[in-house]
C-alpha cells in the first residue's frame, strides 16, 4: 500500500479550483469561512469504544513505540476466519469512488478479483476508480455539484486543503454517531479495533462523520539513497548539510547523465527544523504561534536548496517541472538521492532487485543542520476518510457499514489475506514465507476494498524484501524518538477559508524561488504577502484562540 504522503506533493490542484469557485459556490458562505476548532477531549463520548483484536491473531515479532506500528516478520501459518455472515443482503449494487496510482484496473464484469470479493460480501461494489495524480480535480468537481456516490474516499492530504470542507461534510455526507458511538460500533466489531486517534481525527461539527483509514507510519518523507550505487563509490550517506553537499557534487556526473538528487526541499527544511505541524505551525517561546515561512530555519533551507538547483545538483527532467518521475529515475540509477514518502520503499525494492542485482534503497536517517537533536516530521493523522452519502435509509447505512467492517479486518485473518491478495492460484501464489502476487494479481488488485475502509495498523512481511521489515522498523523506531510535538495536539482543525484557499499558490511562489525562477530577495515580501492576502495573520489569530478555548 502505498503511503498517504507519497503523494502529497501530487494533490495541489483542490485548494485552486475551490478557490474560483466549486465547493465555496456549492455550500453557501458558511461557518467554515472562519475556520472551526474541536477538542477532542470534550467530545469524547460521540467516539467508538476501543474494542479488542480478534481472538487468533498471532503477536507481532516487533513491538514499536506509538505511533510506529508493531511488525511482523513471518506470514501467519494459521488465518482466523472473524467473520461469518455476509455483509450484504440487499442485492443492490454500491457505488464507490477510490484513487489508485498507476494502470486503472479493469471494472466490473471484467475483473475476477472484484468478481470474489464481491460474492464473499454478499452485494456487489461497483468502483469508479480515479487517477490518483488528479483526484482533486474529480473531487472538486463532484463536490461542488454535489453528486457523490453511496461511499466516497477522501485522502487526509486533500482535506488539509479544501476550504469549507466541514460545510460540504454537513450538506452531503450521514451523520455515523449514532450507528458507531460508544458501544454501538460494537455491531461492526472490526472498526472497534481502530486507534482512538483516528477517530478523533473523523470528527467534523463535533460529530462522527467518517470512518478512518488509520495510517501505517507517521512520516510524510523520507531521503531514499543507493546504497548499492554509493558503496560502488567508497561512499556512504550524508550526516550533515556539508555532507549532502559535498556528495551531491562528488556524485553528479552530467556526462554520464547522473544527477544527484530528485527536488528533496522537504526533507531540507526537516533538516534545518523547520516546523511541520499544522501545516507548518509552532509556537514561539512567549505562546504566539509562529508559522515555518517566518523562521529563520526555513529561509536558511530555502537558500540551500535553491543553492542546491543553481549549482545543477537536481535532475532536469525534476528542475523543470513537478511532474518528472523521481522513481524512474531512482531505479534507473540516473539519480541517487530521492525524497519520497515511507511507503515507496518496499515496492521499489521488491521490483528493482529482480532488474538489478544487488540494487539497495534506503532511508538516510535524519540529521541536524544546526547542531543537537534533529527534528522529524510526522502526525498520527488517517490516511484518508471514507464518507457515506447522506439521505439514505438507516437499513443501507447499517449495510455499508456491514461491508466496510468486513473491508476493515486486520492482519491475521482470513478477510484480509482475500481482501490484498486475491484468489490463491490465480491472484498470488503461496510460497513458505507468505503469499506472492501474480501478474494478474498486480493488474486487477489496485487497493480498492483498502480505500473503502482501513485496518489497524501494523507492518506486514513481504516474501519478495525479507529485511524490509526490520529495516524500517529499525529506522522508524530511531526517528520516532526526535518527532515533532504538535502543539495543538488534541484538538481537530479546520483552517479559515482565506488561508486554506491560498495554501497552494505560495507554495508555487516558494518553488519558484527554489528553483531560481524568482530571486531570494523577494521572500521577505512575499512573506508579508501571506501574512495579509494569504490569510497568515488570521490563521495565527485562529491558532491562538483554539489552544485558549481548549485550556492550553
Amino acid at each position: 500500500m502505498a503511503d498517504r504522503r507519497t503523494f502529497l506533493g501530487l494533490t495541489g490542484l483542490g485548494a485552486m479550483a475551490i478557490a474560483s469557485g466549486g465547493l465555496l459556490s456549492a455550500c453557501g458562505e458558511g461557518g467554515g469561512s472562519q475556520g472551526a476548532a474541536t477538542d477532542t477531549n470534550k467530545v469524547a463520548g460521540v467516539l467508538p469504544a476501543q474494542g479488542k483484536l480478534p481472538d487468533g491473531i498471532p503477536q507481532p515479532d516487533i513491538a514499536s513505540t506509538r505511533p510506529i506500528p508493531d511488525g511482523y516478520k513471518k506470514y501467519p501459518a494459521n488465518l482466523v476466519d472473524v467473520i461469518t455472515d455476509k455483509p450484504g443482503s440487499s442485492g443492490k449494487e454500491i457505488s464507490a469512488m477510490t484513487p489508485a496510482w498507476g494502470p486503472a484496473p479493469p471494472g466490473l464484469g471484467q475483473n475476477a478479483y472484484l468478481a470474489a470479493i464481491n460474492e464473499e460480501l454478499g452485494v456487489p461494489l461497483n468502483f469508479s476508480i480515479q487517477d490518483g495524480l488528479t483526484y482533486a480535480d474529480k473531487l472538486n468537481a463532484m463536490l461542488g455539484a454535489r453528486d457523490v456516490p453511496e461511499l466516497l474516499c477522501v485522502p487526509q492530504w486533500e482535506v488539509e486543503k479544501l476550504p469549507r470542507f466541514a460545510d460540504a461534510v454537513k450538506v452531503l455526507f450521514e451523520d455515523l454517531t449514532d450507528h458507531l458511538s460508544g458501544d454501538k460500533v460494537n455491531a461492526y466489531p472490526m472498526l472497534a479495533t481502530f486507534p482512538t486517534g483516528a477517530w478523533q481525527n473523523a470528527l467534523w461539527n463535533q460529530r462522527l462523520m467518517a470512518v478512518p483509514n488509520p495510517t501505517d507510519g507517521p512520516f510524510p518523507w523520507g531521503l531514499f539513497y543507493r546504497k548499492d550505487l554509493l558503496d560502488a563509490k567508497g561512499l556512504t550517506y550524508p550526516k550533515s548539510i556539508d555532507e549532502l553537499l559535498a556528495i551531491g557534487k562528488q556524485v553528479t556526473d552530467t556526462r554520464a547523465g547522473v544527477w544527484a538528487f530528485s527536488d528533496i526541499f522537504a526533507m531540507v527544511q526537516m533538516f534545518h527544523k523547520s516546523p511541520a505541524s499544522e501545516t507548518g505551525w509552532r509556537l514561539k517561546a512567549d505562546g504566539t504561534p509562529e508559522h515555518k515561512y517566518e523562521t529563520p530555519e526555513f529561509k536558511q533551507a530555502l537558500e540551500v536548496m535553491a543553492r542546491i538547483y543553481k549549482e545543477g545538483l537536481v535532475h532536469p527532467d525534476l528542475a523543470a517541472s513537478k511532474g518528472g518521475d523521481a522513481k524512474k529515475l531512482m531505479e534507473s540509477g540516473r539519480i541517487l538521492f530521492m525524497q519520497d514518502g515511507i511507503g515507496a520503499w518496499q515496492g521499489m525494492q521488491a521490483q528493482q532487485q529482480k532488474v538489478t542485482p544487488g540494487f539497495n534503497l534506503q532511508p538516510v536517517p535524519v540529521f541536524s543542520a544546526t547542531g543537537g537533536d534533529p527534528l522529524v516530521w510526522g502526525d498520527d493523522k488517517p490516511i484518508s476518510y471514507t464518507f457515506v452519502k447522506k439521505g439514505v435509509a438507516k437499513e443501507r447505512v447499517e449495510e455499508l457499514l456491514r461491508v466496510i467492517n468486513w473491508c476493515s479486518a486486520p492482519f491475521g485473518t482470513k478477510e484480509y489475506h482475500f481482501r490484498e491478495y486475491g484468489i490463491e492460484g490465480k491472484h498470488h501464489t503461496m510460497t513458505a514465507d507468505g503469499p506472492v502476487k501474480t501478474d494478474l494479481g498486480f493488474k486487477e488488485i489496485a487497493n480498492q476494498y483498502f480505500f473503502v475502509s482501513g485496518r489497524s495498523p501494523v507492518v506486514q512481511p513481504w516474501p519478495e524484501t525479507p529485511n524490509y521489515v526490520g529495516d524500517l522498523l529499525t529506522y522508524s523506531n530511531a526517528m520516532v524518538k526526535f518527532m515533532e510535538t504538535n502543539p495543538w495536539d488534541g484538538i481537530k482543525l479546520e483552517f479559515p477559508a482565506t488561508y486554506k484557499s491560498q495554501t497552494v499558490p505560495f507554495e508555487d511562489k516558494i518553488t519558484d524561488i527554489v528553483r531560481g525562477r524568482r530571486a531570494l530577495t523577494e521572500f521577505d515580501g512575499l512573506v508579508n504577502e501571506w501574512r495579509s492576502a494569504g490569510g497568515g495573520n488570521e490563521a495565527r489569530d485562529f491558532l491562538a484562540k483554539a489552544r485558549s478555548d481548549a485550556g492550553k
